[in-house]
């Protein structure tokens, strides 16, 4: 294969406009089509880059596209994913993989009976401070992993992430999975216990905007996650991916957005920050063609999406039960 033929489906997170731009700056990749439910949310890209829109998915998913990149509203990623791999076509889905386990287990074995490739969109993978502690951690550098403290903070989002019926549940939902995924990478080893609290304490809404989520893993290594929508708008970004894991021999400290110049102008009255590391989602876009076209696996696949959102939802029910979740098998 020389030349990886895309579609886009579901623009409803704004990473999709980021993953377009990531696509079309790929000498060996056309992306050509796209569809959303709300034609306005893509009608500037189809008037300027002159992209087909459809006005039904299943006719993209027809059409002769090897993959397709899925950033719909999270209640939507296991129907079009099914359908995207019983149409022959590899996936690359946004975080979170779905909002049930059982839903997220059909589209792991669905793209597996089909042979064709699921990916999880975990762009934090590709930060570099994330890189280097991956390197740091493989190289002994802390020792062995005792415990880490995660930040993903963020502002509320609004629109539909606060709908439970497409988002699937607020805060923890939405910003569990990311740093758990690291904490996956990281410690290699499986989850076995996880406590939640979750309320609803900075805004008017309908789902959580505040959560604290604690991991236990099979050896032993202990995790905790803030994943509060509690950033403000007077803060310099929107959100953060912060890191504090202590070894057995060290500390390793990291922050995802640290390459940034911090820039104070009497125009904004507050600090802003002028990020200057790679672009995550171009780099995370970059692997999953260059893996497509090498035929090789994908390397953030389904089974990392489901390990990591399964957190989130047993935190749910911890919360509610108000005690921890034990994870068996």
């Amino acid at each position: 294969m020389s030349t990886l033929r895309v579609g886009m489906v579901g623009f409803a997170h704004g990473h999709a406009y980021s993953y377009l731009n990531a696509l079309k700056a790929i000498p060996q990749v056309a992306v050509t089509g796209l569809f959303d439910e709300e034609r306005s949310r893509v009608e500037r890209i189809v008037r300027q880059d002159g992209i087909t829109y459809y006005d039904d998915y299943r006719e993209l998913l027809g059409t002769d596209i090897d993959a397709v990149v899925i950033c719909a509203e999270n209640s939507r990623h296991a129907a079009l994913t099914i359908e995207a791999a019983r149409s022959g076509k590899h996936v690359l889905c946004e975080k979170p993989l779905g909002v049930s386990r059982a839903e997220m287990e059909q589209m792991v074995r669905v793209c597996r009976e089909h042979g064709v490739q699921l990916m999880t969109a975990f762009p934090c993978r590709y930060l570099s401070p994330v890189v280097e502690a991956k390197k740091a951690i493989e190289a002994g550098a802390i020792g062995d992993i005792l415990a880490i403290k995660g930040m993903n903070r963020g502002t509320m989002p609004g629109g539909w992430f606060i709908d439970p019926a497409l988002s699937g549940g607020g805060a923890i939902m939405d910003h569990t999975v990311h740093v758990m995924d690291l904490m996956n990478w990281f410690v290699d080893s499986d989850v076995t216990e996880v406590y939640g609290e979750a309320g609803t304490l900075f805004h008017d809404i309908q789902v959580e905007d505040a959560g604290l989520v604690h991991v236990k893993f099979a050896n032993g290594v202990i995790g905790i996650i803030d994943t509060s929508w509690s950033r403000t708008k007077s803060a310099p970004m929107g959100w953060d991916v912060v890191m504090e894991i202590t070894g057995s021999s060290g500390v390793l400290s990291v922050d995802g957005f640290g390459q940034v110049n911090h820039i104070y102008g009497d125009d904004k009255m507050k600090a802003q920050w002028s990020y200057w590391g790679d672009s995550s989602d171009d780099l995370m876009i970059q692997d999953f063609v260059r893996a497509l076209l090498a035929q090789e696996d994908v390397p953030i696949n389904g089974e990392d999406g489901l390990k990591a959102t399964v957190v989130a939802l047993a935190a749910y029910e911890a919360a509610r039960q108000k005690k921890p979740v034990v994870f068996s098998g």
